[in-house]
């Protein structure tokens, strides 16, 4: 019989279900580290936890019986996924139990902000009746804008078009038809969204992409008397920029249930006007522990009992002779995702891939989703890999489709990736030399060979002499070392027409560099990809 051990405290709904389960043992044992947390997941085949106890490689090598953890709520950095996922033990979060209170949460900071609600009851405790010192604003007629458009930024529109704001959004991975089903207007980029806004509240991960997403220079595109919400993730928000928008006066008012260091107890916006903030109380109510616990307990029951897997984050342990075979493919398809993903512009409406050769012959599913998952690297808060990315990007409308042939092209496998945006078509195609080394062999029409990973720059100009040299110098000049480079003609095209050249460079140039590049005549465009370094492999392999 499966048992369970469940590591943190939970709802008791949730327990309930455990016991109530014929075929499952379980033990409750909250509290344990070290040693004594490794021993005990030993003896488990399953395990359920919040965010107390801490997974790591120390507790979860050499564990050859646990085949599941299960995270009762949406973060998963208390565990070790690489590490879980080379002992083949399958990790899932809960990632729907706290979309409604998140969003409640959300619209409670911005009435709260909007009307005053803290600092005059404030005052009522400070023995004061000062009504006319707390003239607020209503919701009702103004322009709210989402940044991520997932589940919760969806509720939080629904909710706002409750009180008769006009929503405006971003979303990369939402195409304009499905934004304007869920009545909200779609922006190409946030710079375009913040002059329109007077409220804004964003719903996305912390990723390198979402760091510091309102900063100073954003400040300046925002309309006096914003307000800006954040039940997300800390450090979306650029703290110190928002206190000088307070200051200035360009904000109005700020509320934060996340900071960029957890916990705060001690910020300087704790002391401004305009101000309200919580401590991390977005999920923090009674409905959603409780989802998110029974929820936690079906997915690890449903899994030990009948091998359902859902809301996985990681990936269950593959055939290690498939594995072998597909490893460099898996690799490349999953660069050319995270590479398309920087490519492309506009919200992605399908997904098209085309494989070639011998690989056309094996399990091209495996290779499509570790390709999906590479698209949807930073773009999601759960963790995409070859398991969940499919489902990921159907949930989002867009469209997977496949094509065969064992017929060879140039190679003797190869893919090819075509996505269909709102914007246009993006095509790349790639290769795997050898084994291991993948290669970048087609950008929409243009042929070329390059090395697909690291810092890349690719710039597409007129096929004329010195654009090369130029390129060097330039970079030369700002201490951006070359370290590999290709280039490339559009198929079929004549001397003189439309050329490619993709740069593989020791550091990431600045934009400075990149608008003197893009300024030379001759050159139509310049754009910086980030890859993995070479050798580093997609986290499941």
């Amino acid at each position: 019989m499966p048992k369970v051990i469940v590591l943190d405290n939970i709802a008791q709904e949730g327990l309930d279900l455990l016991e109530q389960a014929d075929n499952i043992e379980f033990v409750v044992q909250t509290g344990l580290e070290g040693d004594e947390l490794k021993a005990a997941l030993l003896e488990a085949d399953g395990a359920i936890c919040r965010s107390g106890v801490s997974l790591t490689e120390e507790v979860l090598t050499g564990n050859s019986r646990l085949k599941v953890i299960v995270r009762a709520g949406v973060g998963t950095d208390n565990i070790d996924k690489p590490a879980a996922t080379r002992q083949g033990i399958i990790v899932m979060n809960t990632p729907t139990g706290n979309t409604f209170s998140t969003a409640e949460h959300a619209m409670t900071l911005m009435l709260a902000l909007s009307r005053n609600v803290a600092p005059a009851f404030q005052s009522l405790r400070e023995g004061r009746w000062d009504r006319k010192a707390y003239m607020g604003s209503q919701l009702s007629g103004k322009t709210l804008g989402v940044v991520g458009l997932g589940r919760v930024g969806q509720e939080v529109a629904k909710r706002a078009q409750a009180f008769q704001m006009k929503i405006v959004g971003f979303d990369p991975f939402l195409t304009s038809e499905q934004a304007a089903k869920l009545g909200v207007e779609l922006c190409e980029t946030v710079h375009e969204m913040l002059p329109r806004i007077d409220y804004l509240t964003v719903h996305t991960p912390l990723t390198p992409q979402t760091k510091g997403l309102i900063s100073h220079e954003e400040l300046a595109l925002l309309k006096p008397g914003a307000r800006l919400v954040n039940c997300a993730r800390g450090g979306i928000y650029d703290e110190s920029a928002l206190a000088e928008g307070l200051d200035n006066g360009i904000l109005a008012g700020v509320a934060l249930d996340v900071f960029e260091t957890e916990p705060c107890t001690n910020s300087p916006l704790f002391q401004k006007d305009g101000v309200v903030c919580t401590p991390h109380l977005g999920a923090s109510t009674e409905e959603a522990q409780t989802q998110v616990a029974v929820e936690a307990v079906e997915l690890a029951v449903n899994f030990l009992t009948t091998g359902a897997i859902r809301h996985a984050v990681n990936v269950a342990a593959i055939d290690p002779t498939t594995l072998e075979t597909l490893a460099g493919y898996l690799e490349l398809a999953y660069r050319m995702g995270i590479f398309l993903d920087q490519w492309d512009e506009g919200g992605v409406q399908s997904v098209k891939v085309e494989y070639r050769g011998h690989v056309a012959d094996e399990d091209t599913k495996l290779l499509t989703a570790s390709l999906c998952a590479g698209l949807l690297k930073e773009a999601l808060e759960e963790s995409a890999n070859i398991v969940n990315s499919q489902v990921l990007l159907k949930d989002r409308g867009i469209e997977i489709s496949e094509t065969h042939s064992s017929e060879m092209g140039a190679f003797a496998s190869s893919m090819t990736v075509t996505l269909q945006t709102d914007k246009g078509s993006y095509t790349a195609g790639g290769t795997v030399f050898g084994k291991n080394m993948p290669r970048l062999i087609r950008l929409d029409d243009m042929r070329l060979e390059s090395y697909l990973d690291g810092n890349m720059l690719i710039f597409v100009h007129d096929d004329l002499p010195g654009i090369i040299g130029f390129m060097g110098s330039t970079l030369g000049m700002h201490e951006v070392n070359i370290a590999q480079m290709s280039v490339g003609r559009a198929i079929d095209a004549q001397p003189g027409g439309r050329a490619i050249g993709v740069l593989n460079l020791d550091s990431i140039p600045s934009a400075e560099v990149k608008q003197a590049l893009t300024a030379q005549e001759g050159i139509q465009s310049v754009k910086s990809i980030e890859l993995p370094n070479a050798g580093e492999r997609p986290p499941w392999m």
